[in-house]
């Protein structure tokens, strides 16, 4: 037996708590067509877009990994001692040797545990998703000592100003890993598709923006999204009759999930992610399917149909409803909080639990995930929630994290202008460099025991402090913040700029 009482082939492996990152910060997306001179609709309806999270400059990637850890361990009660791996995904970087995982470290060291495997993880989107399989297969392996993982992925969005801008966001979250899991990852039950291709990428290493092409993107994710669902189903279904289910289940397809959960850039690339994945039903003359698509498109080469629009708006309509059954309810999150890069298809995962009213309608219920990161790694998995029996960790006590994180989203943030939001990015560009720096814009934004960062020296080196909140000015009436967050910052930058500080 190892340090917490199971044998050292341990199963039931996943997820056993989380607690979430909600930026205070946010832009309208309807204010930002009007702002942006936009035709109405363009990023709420073309996008599915409602709301984009934001960051001060006293929030960068450290700060939101320490904040979202740092509860983590309040929340689950765990001792730092009882954690032997934490891993990091990330493509927000703001250092190209040091990994934020050694930064981290800082809420461990203080109680004598420096035996803590794992690194930072980045592929673009997908380093979260690399964490992920790195902490499962350390559990799963000769080396594991017992003691749990740790998981923690989160990036800032950031896009010059035009076009891409509206697809920015910010977010970060903290698993805990380990076994006899409420949400189970699945043995056997994943596919990878990996290749080469430059659709987005950071090659400019003094910029925090990417260098973008938007149509190759979305083609790249299509196709890897094609090849991941076939390989998925095809080792779903041997791993099912390998173990004799007694279900005799003879077909994987999307009928056979609760949910169906996509990396998400945009809202409205997961409809459409959707009716792929029913193409391939189609395609596969899956038994749920009706027969007068089956004939209709029983001749189609499914890799000459990537650029068909007529054929994805008619899958579209012909999937709706699967889509508002399996797909929508993960999604408000990303409406309200925009793109997250790596946690993105977890805060879909989240979304979806929180959607459901209590946990015994989740009890046995697969759920099937597609990771994205760009360059480009892709996998598809899927996770089983189960009712676990002897343990703290709960799938309710997960569905409450998730909720406490809702309603710091519905009630808790404060929205910005656009004039505003450039104006706090342009800083932020200018800034991304400079030494030594300390950040000015109003601590009003920050909760009770945030991380921020308080400086950067001269040597780049970095210092963070958590913020105590003495007052309740957070409890204020909602409108009554916004508007003097707002004429906070409006003063801000118009003192700035008067100082020679901005433009």
């Amino acid at each position: 037996m190892n340090g917490n009482g199971y044998l050292h082939h341990p199963s039931s492996i996943g997820i056993l708590a989380c607690e979430l990152y909600i930026p205070s910060l946010y832009v309208d997306q309807s204010s930002l067509e009007i702002y942006d001179n936009v035709s109405k609709g363009k990023y709420t309806i073309g996008l599915g877009q409602q709301r984009m999270s934001l960051c001060s400059d006293h929030e960068d990637i450290c700060s939101l990994c320490l904040t979202v850890l740092s509860r983590l361990l309040d929340q689950t009660g765990l001792h730092p001692k009882q954690i032997g791996r934490l891993d990091v995904g990330t493509e927000t970087l703001v250092d190209k040797a040091k990994s934020i995982k050694s930064v981290l470290m800082q809420l461990f060291v203080d109680y004598d545990n420096t035996d803590v495997e794992g690194v930072d993880n980045i592929n673009a989107c997908y380093g979260g998703t690399a964490a992920l399989f790195n902490a499962i297969h350390w559990i799963e392996s000769s080396f594991w000592d017992g003691r749990y993982a740790v998981v923690v992925m989160g990036d800032i969005a950031v896009y010059a100003k035009g076009n891409a801008r509206p697809t920015g966001g910010a977010g970060a979250c903290a698993l805990l890993i380990g076994p006899n899991a409420p949400i189970v990852f699945e043995p056997g039950c994943r596919s990878s598709h990996m290749t080469h291709v430059y659709d987005f990428y950071k090659p400019d290493l003094s910029s925090p923006y990417p260098v973008v092409d938007g149509h190759l993107s979305v083609q790249c994710y299509t196709s890897a999204l094609d090849t991941c669902y076939t390989h998925y189903c095809k080792k779903a279904l041997m791993n099912i009759e390998s173990q004799s289910n007694p279900l005799s289940i003879h077909e994987i397809n999307l009928s056979t999930f609760a949910a169906i959960l996509f990396h998400t850039p945009y809202v409205k690339l997961t409809q459409k992610s959707l009716a792929r994945l029913y193409l391939n039903d189609i395609i596969r003359a899956c038994s749920y399917i009706p027969n007068v698509l089956i004939e209709k498109y029983k001749n189609l080469d499914i890799r000459s149909s990537l650029n068909n629009k007529d054929l994805e708006r008619d899958l579209i309509e012909h999937s709706r409803e699967l889509y508002e059954q399996k797909t929508l309810p993960g999604l408000y999150f990303s409406q309200n909080m925009g793109n997250m890069y790596t946690p993105s298809v977890y805060y879909s995962l989240f979304s979806f639990l929180s959607s459901q009213s209590n946990e015994e309608q989740l009890y046995d219920r697969r759920i099937l995930l597609f990771s994205y990161g760009s360059g480009l790694a892709s996998s598809m998995y899927s996770v089983v929630c189960r009712k676990v029996h002897e343990s703290r960790f709960t799938l309710a006590q997960i569905q409450k994290s998730i909720k406490r994180a809702r309603h710091i989203l519905d009630y808790e943030r404060i929205e910005l202008t656009p004039d505003l939001m450039d104006k706090l990015l342009l800083e932020r560009e200018k800034n991304e460099h400079k030494v030594p720096f300390i950040p000015l814009q109003p601590m009003e934004t920050l909760k009770s025991d945030d991380i921020y960062l308080k400086s950067i020296d001269k040597n780049h080196r970095r210092y963070y402090e958590k913020f105590l909140r003495n007052d309740n000015s957070i409890e204020k009436n909602k409108e009554d913040m916004n508007r003097s967050i707002q004429q906070l910052y409006t003063e801000y930058f118009q003192n700035h700029k008067m100082n020679g500080y901005t433009n």
